[in-house]
């Protein structure tokens, strides 16, 4: 049989995989009031305690502090994974990492990287819902040619402006970015280094993170008189791998210029300040148009900070605070994340909770929020109630679940009540660390815990479905191009 028939009867079988599972049948979820507008920011490689409302001492953040301080701020929050694709696939789709089309990072050009028709994305449900729909920044689930069906615009998003690819968004000074299905052309260039559409730009005169800001702005003017869903996807702080040492591009260092530290370090916290001051006006725009006490904004992180990507030194900024570890690991430090929900009148202000919430999550919350349909079986709990300042128990009372696949070091992870188990799927051996006590997972509990072990080896031996592009082998035979554990690039 030939290469191609074989690769199209891997796709058809895999697709009937994953139809049979999440996604495949929808029922309604009952409206509750008005539809809100909702806004998720979420933004590249911010470590849990790289924000001043998280313990962050270097770098200041006022505006997402006083997010903070005017709504509910989220202790125990967790992305879908410990690098961006697999992390933002959870998020967009409502299943883990298990069950997930895209359980890794690489362009989405490739196979097993691309959402497909059969998939119901979150932008589906809101649009279906009634929402105009947009996704401004990086997207990364899709691409033109073989991948198309996975394109923004095509899984939802009434308007798409921003990179399509995790490569591209490397590049703060693209030639290029895409509005919708077209490129639009930039004053950047040329690309130097890598692909055309990688690298870094020997000409630096537009910087995408503020053509996004703008973008952002532009959609809610524009759509302020009905209801809306935006996913404002920041590029930044992510640490410019292409750039080597001298990552972190920004347009200039503001008031860290001075400081006694190396330039890539500036220049994160530059483009810390930068971030954050863009937060603020999209929430300033919100109040100025009256439509702040209908509108939720959310503020995430896609994952845990990089160890030293670019220059940067995670260690120097405390950027992941207590826990252990860094991008591209399930422990603590690679999945939980600063979240932040503010909605005045409906979230409760300067209050902090330690329930429970990951990005499977989003889907089935926010389809409540809208009166929409969500996908009958998702990993995810609606957790609108306690958005709302109302007690879940049940949302730490379940398994959790998340993996990560690379050459050299493959994981899974899960949380259960307070437990926390990461297993080794070569030799099968189970860690076990107790979160009450040890949130930096330094005293492994298994042996002291035989039976709480075995509940989690029960539970990761059926958690995952098998994709013919991410086994979670000894030996992997997926035709993807995998990752090093020490630089997940994306």
């Amino acid at each position: 049989m030939p290469a191609a028939c074989r690769l199209a009867l891997l796709l058809t079988s895999w697709s009937a995989v994953v139809a049979s599972f999440p996604g495949a049948a929808l029922a309604a979820a009952p409206a509750s009031g008005a539809k809100p507008n909702i806004v998720l920011i979420l933004v590249d490689d911010l470590g849990y305690g790289a924000l001043g409302c998280y313990g962050q001492k270097l770098v200041a953040t006022p505006n997402i502090d006083r997010m903070a301080a005017e709504g509910l701020r989220f202790t125990d929050a967790y992305s879908g994974g410990p690098v961006c694709a697999s992390s933002r696939c959870v998020l967009m789709t409502g299943v883990h990492g298990g069950h997930a089309r895209v359980r890794g990072n690489g362009d989405a050009s490739m196979p097993g990287l691309s959402l497909l028709a059969s998939d119901v994305s979150l932008p589906r449900v809101m649009k279906d819902a009634g929402y105009a729909t947009g996704l401004i920044g990086k997207w990364g689930l899709g691409d033109v040619g073989k991948a198309q069906a996975g394109l923004p615009t095509r899984q939802g998003f009434d308007y798409f402006f921003g990179y399509l690819r995790h490569g591209h968004a490397h590049n703060y000074y693209p030639a290029f970015l895409w509005r919708n299905e077209s490129k639009v052309k930039l004053r950047n260039g040329p690309t130097k280094g890598l692909a055309a559409d990688r690298g870094t730009s020997a000409k630096k005169v537009e910087y995408s993170h503020d053509l996004f800001a703008e973008e952002a702005l532009k959609f809610v003017r524009e759509h302020a008189d009905e209801p809306f869903f935006l996913t404002v996807a920041f590029t930044i702080p992510h640490c410019n791998n292409e750039a080597g040492a001298n990552g972190m591009e920004t347009p200039s260092y503001g008031k860290y210029a001075d400081r006694d530290w190396p330039e890539p370090l500036k220049g994160y916290a530059a483009m810390m300040e930068r971030m954050d001051g863009d937060v603020g006006r999209l929430l300033a725009l919100i109040k100025e148009l009256g439509i702040d006490d209908k509108t939720l904004v959310i503020f995430a992180s896609d994952n845990g900070a990089p160890r030293d990507e670019g220059g940067f030194d995670a260690e120097f900024f405390d950027a992941n605070g207590p826990f252990r570890g860094f991008k591209g690991h399930v422990t603590e430090a690679g999945i939980r994340i600063p979240l932040i929900a503010c909605w005045p009148g409906h979230v409760p202000a300067g209050e902090t909770t330690a329930t429970p919430v990951y990005f499977a999550d989003v889907m089935p919350t926010f389809a409540a929020l809208a009166g929409g349909a969500a996908p009958q079986q998702t990993d995810g709990k609606d957790f609108s109630p306690s958005l709302a300042g109302k007690d879940q128990p049940e949302l730490a009372d379940r398994f959790f679940y998340w993996e990560f696949d690379k050459l050299d070091l493959q994981q899974q992870g899960s949380r259960w009540n307070n437990w926390k188990a990461i297993r080794d799927p070569k030799s099968g051996a189970i860690e076990l660390y107790d979160l009450a006590t040890d949130v930096g997972e330094t005293t492994n509990l298994a042996a002291e815990h035989p039976d709480i072990v075995a509940r989690f080896a029960e539970f990761f031996r059926t958690a995952r479905t098998d994709s013919p592009y991410w086994p979670v082998t000894a030996e992997s035979k997926a035709p993807v191009k995998r990752e090093k554990s020490a630089s997940p690039a994306s």
